[in-house]
């Protein structure tokens, strides 16, 4: 179950949600680079991400953590007994609530209790005594709202402005025309985006290019890619079968026939963007 925070959140949250019970075809999923940052909080099993290129070891993840942007796909493996309430954040949205730059949380799960002290164990003993979903996703909200401040939202900053032009063109504008809306130099922009953000301008363009072909496609009306992927912003097919391959490791025909067998439920929010491991 999820859904939309209500405002202010909604500004920086796409949604809250719960996943609890036995994962089944869902155990491992492949989660390719989307434009979201997390807050999860594990109330059942330990889950456990992999990196499939095998460049780093597992990291098991218990308790709560928090997930910067990811550029690089990774492979989540829940337990048994699932039981998660989770918020997907916008790119920006996770820098109102924590004090770290968002640049040394790219790519990085790090525990939510060395940014949010005791407070982090006093919500996790709440969510564990509530009694029904809805209650759970409200605290979770309850809590987010407690933390944000206008200082720490300033919607004016032009770094946010920037990164809400590029959610909304889905990557299809040009970095350059976003220094030139702000105002500020080129290096100043990525300075200020990459603390706010994680990533550069540049960065977040390709993956919301990327984000925008894969919700878009359809399994049961298999896509023209010349077409999607000029709607998309890139070049040509070829660069939308390279982003494909990098992203996920599959080309984008191999993609369409994995939907096929397990196509995604628009109402399980983690099925929008990430795949089954196969």
């Amino acid at each position: 179950m999820g859904r939309k925070p209500a405002p202010p959140l909604d500004r920086y949250a796409d949604d809250v949600y719960c996943l609890f019970g036995d994962p089944g075809h869902r155990r491992r999923l492949l989660v390719p680079p989307m434009p979201s940052a997390h807050l999860m909080i594990n109330l059942g099993d330990p889950i456990v991400l992999h990196d499939p290129a095998g460049e780093r070891p597992p990291e098991t993840l218990v308790d709560a953590w928090f997930i910067g942007i990811w550029t690089r796909r990774y492979v989540i493996e829940y337990g048994r007994e699932v039981n998660v309430i989770g918020v997907h954040l916008k790119p920006w949205g996770l820098a109102p609530f924590v004090t770290a730059p968002m640049g040394e949380l790219r790519d990085r799960c790090v525990p939510a209790d060395g940014l949010w002290g005791s407070s982090l164990s006093e919500l996790r003993d709440q969510l564990a005594e509530a009694t029904s979903t809805s209650a759970r996703i409200g605290l979770l909200e309850t809590e987010l709202l407690s933390r944000l401040t206008e200082s720490t939202a300033d919607e004016r900053d032009p770094a946010q402005q920037a990164a809400r032009r590029i959610e909304s063109s889905w990557g299809s504008g040009t970095v350059a025309a976003l220094t030139s809306d702000t105002g500020l130099s080129s290096n100043r922009l990525a300075s200020r985006f990459t603390s706010m953000v994680g990533v550069t301008p540049k960065r977040l363009a390709r993956i919301y290019r990327f984000a925008r072909v894969v919700l878009s496609v359809d399994a049961a009306t298999p896509p023209a890619w010349a077409d999607l992927a000029q709607t998309a912003g890139y070049f040509d097919q070829p660069h939308l079968i390279n982003e494909f391959r990098d992203f996920t490791g599959r080309t984008p025909t191999d993609y369409l026939a994995l939907r096929r067998r397990v196509p995604p439920d628009p109402a399980f929010p983690p099925d929008m963007g990430p795949m089954p491991a196969e």
